[in-house]
């Protein structure tokens, strides 16, 4: 399928790896010209460097932190007018409510919620003007199924869900939408973390913790970036014009329930 989104300019948040960088190669196969950005230079270097050798695509890297004033201007320096943003970002340390200061709800809140809304603060009015936009936020399954040790994700993600389920009922009469995509387990660098700090306090191998969570699943498996980010493109495609304001679940069938 032709997405129709060819030559088009994309802000990629993240994107160095994991499932950013899952959405920048599935975007850069559709044709569309890249602006990608992370905190890890050298990383996001060879992200770069490998999506330019696979795709005749433009890539500019811009390395910085997205959460800071500095790194968000950063980037729309490097790309003022992009037809299709993804807002990406780690999410905060799992724990116990109790241990929770203001400083961590503030950081938090700054990194998974406060700064997407700044960037679509920033570029939406563009994308009306000229009547093509495509937002994306990637957040968290949690979001549909809060999880109680991700109390500071649950939040932080659920209030970007609140203030996009306004916004984007009146953006899309302009062909911009807002959709966020809410992965389950996907086989990235944060989920291995999470295994090996499972590993550490339990004292079990790591493949043995794997496999039983991979076999919890009833896809029987974790989920790859290559498959995110193909969903990804498709709601930042032309023909995905009637789709907005939705939290897509990419879960493998974990939450069990009907909507």
């Amino acid at each position: 399928m032709d997405l129709g989104i060819s030559g088009k300019w994309a802000i990629v948040c993240a994107s160095s790896k994991g499932l950013g960088r899952g959405c920048a190669e599935a975007l850069a196969a559709e044709g569309v010209n890249l602006v990608v950005t992370a905190r890890t230079k050298a990383t996001l270097e060879e992200t770069a460097e490998h999506i330019r050798a696979q795709s005749p695509v433009k890539v500019i890297a811009v390395a910085g932190d997205i959460t800071t004033p500095e790194g968000r201007a950063d980037v729309l320096k490097a790309c003022p007018e992009p037809d299709i943003l993804i807002n990406n970002a780690g999410g905060p340390p799992p724990g116990d409510f109790h241990n929770w200061t203001i400083e961590d709800w503030q950081k938090a809140l700054n990194a998974n919620m406060l700064t997407p809304i700044e960037l679509i603060k920033a570029t939406v009015d563009g994308m009306r003007a000229r009547k093509f936009g495509r937002i994306v936020n990637i957040t968290s399954s949690a979001v549909k199924a809060p999880i109680d040790i991700l109390g500071l994700s649950n939040g932080a993600r659920a209030g970007l869900t609140g203030f996009v389920a306004g916004i984007a009922r009146k953006t899309v009469v302009d062909n911009v939408t807002i959709n966020a995509l809410l992965p389950g387990p996907f086989d990235t660098d944060r989920l291995r973390g999470n295994f090996e700090a499972v590993a550490k306090s339990s004292g079990r191998p790591i493949e043995e913790i794997r496999k039983e969570r991979a076999a919890s699943n009833p896809a029987g498996r974790f989920g790859t970036a290559e498959e995110f980010g193909a969903a990804c493109a498709f709601l930042c495609g032309d023909k995905a014009g009637y789709i907005t304001g939705q939290n897509i679940l990419l879960d493998g069938g974990a939450f069990p329930g009907t909507l």
